[in-house]
């Protein structure tokens, strides 16, 4: 039942098609610019997948009251806090917000090739 108190799941059939929406829109990651190349929107999105596709929230939902959202759930349901990303950039990004430094896009090593 985690799920359910996940605000970015409450609303499920939403968040399936802003996630479909994201994924047919094929766009760059949000948050290297494509740095790091194109988003593998045909990978599974996991570790095991680092260049693959998630939704990022661009303005992170745990912090939804300091960006004036009524609640965790308006913030995971408002499209335009959406974003395309990379599986390894939104892990880097975590809870905050804006793009990476070029400095910090140099020390990520993604491998690339047959996973």
């Amino acid at each position: 039942m985690a799920s359910v108190t996940n605000p970015r799941y409450a609303n499920g059939a939403l968040r399936r098609r802003h996630r479909a929406r994201l994924a047919a829109m094929g766009g760059p990651c949000g948050i290297c610019k494509g740095r790091l190349g194109p988003i593998r929107y045909d990978e599974p999105s996991d570790a095991a997948h680092p260049l693959s596709f998630v939704v990022d929230e661009i303005k992170p939902v745990s912090r939804w009251r300091q960006f004036g959202y009524a609640s965790a759930r308006a913030a995971a349901e408002d499209w335009s806090n959406l974003q395309p990303a990379h599986w390894i950039c939104n892990a880097q990004k975590g809870d905050r917000t804006g793009a990476f430094s070029q400095k910090s896009i140099q020390t990520l090593f993604v491998r690339d090739g047959d996973w």
